[in-house]
């Protein structure tokens, strides 16, 4: 049995045990009974609770954010008269909301270029079945990373990107995210600026990671530059992409300390594992719903 055809086996499996488990994301105006309003509703749905969170910006007049996870039996044949009965109490409260459904799996493409750190870990995850998403298409414009992809079964597509054929090298992988029906989009180290319109179709589908030198370091050769200042600090940042470059709300970071003794070499080696582990855990918490973006921040609820 190939490696692919074992991964969906074990994604089959995961999905018959998560059937009948369901999330609710919440957020609104802030005010008493919230909890109580939503407990209430999923109560008199047959539905126990298993895990929740919430937070509010300020206790007066800010805004409430909770997520609550639920089983219930037969949720598969439930679920659309939860839905349909909760649009009440949605528009009551000035709710926006979103359910969702643990065995409907997420379908993820991967963009990378040379440098294949954050790709292989992102593989290994969805390998041992912690990544809980089907991985459908990699789009690289190197081949570097072909072998690898393709030992997993998974299709690689090979489409050299610069800034002069950049609108027709989108419309390529716009097309491409059509076919394979992708949900969300990973950055796992794609050195290309991305535009406005290929942004727009994926908003807040477009995950990135990047070193945490920014605003410090801009453009190339960041760790031989931070070496020469001698920075004590250096770590990763995952976020969501917008058009505001490398500005996008902010997922999840990381920092290790260093030292005089470690040199670029050492730096970058570091760097990478920070990259890979930060990347790994902002991908874990969209797939399992946990974000809920807020402006330009976000609201992770681990």
């Amino acid at each position: 049995m190939s490696i692919n055809t074992q991964v969906k086996v074990n994604s089959k499996q995961q999905q018959k045990q998560l059937e009948n488990r369901g999330c609710l994301l919440v957020k609104c105006p802030d005010k008493p009974g919230i909890v109580s309003v939503l407990s209430t509703f999923l109560h008199n749905h047959g539905s126990n609770i298993i895990e929740s969170s919430q937070y509010s910006s300020d206790p007066e007049n800010g805004i409430f954010f909770i997520r609550i996870e639920y089983h219930r039996e037969n949720l598969l044949i439930e679920k659309e008269n939860m839905e349909n009965d909760f649009r009440d109490i949605a528009a009551a409260h000035d709710m926006e909301y979103d359910f969702s459904y643990r065995n409907d799996r997420k379908r993820s493409a991967i963009f990378v270029s040379k440098e294949t750190h954050c790709l292989m870990e992102l593989l290994w995850e969805w390998q041992n079945g912690d990544l809980d998403t089907d991985i459908v298409v990699v789009i690289s414009n190197h081949e570097d990373a072909r072998p690898i992809v393709e030992s997993l079964g998974i299709p690689f597509h090979y489409i050299p990107a610069n800034k002069d054929i950049r609108k027709q090298v989108e419309e390529e992988q716009i097309g491409l995210m059509d076919k394979y029906e992708v949900d969300l989009l990973i950055l796992a180290r794609y050195m290309q600026i991305l535009t406005p319109d290929f942004v727009r179709h994926f908003e807040s589908r477009i995950i990135n990671i990047h070193h945490s030198f920014l605003p410090a370091f801009i453009g190339a050769g960041p760790y031989e530059r931070a070496y020469e200042r001698g920075v004590k600090l250096i770590g990763a940042t995952s976020h969501y992409v917008t058009n505001n470059l490398d500005e996008g709300p902010i997922i999840e970071q990381d920092v290790e300390r260093v030292d005089h003794r470690d040199d670029v070499i050492n730096l970058k080696k570091i760097g990478r594992q920070i990259e890979r582990r930060v990347l790994a855990k902002a991908v874990k918490w969209h797939l399992e719903n946990r974000i809920i973006v807020e402006g330009n921040k976000t609201i992770v609820f681990h």
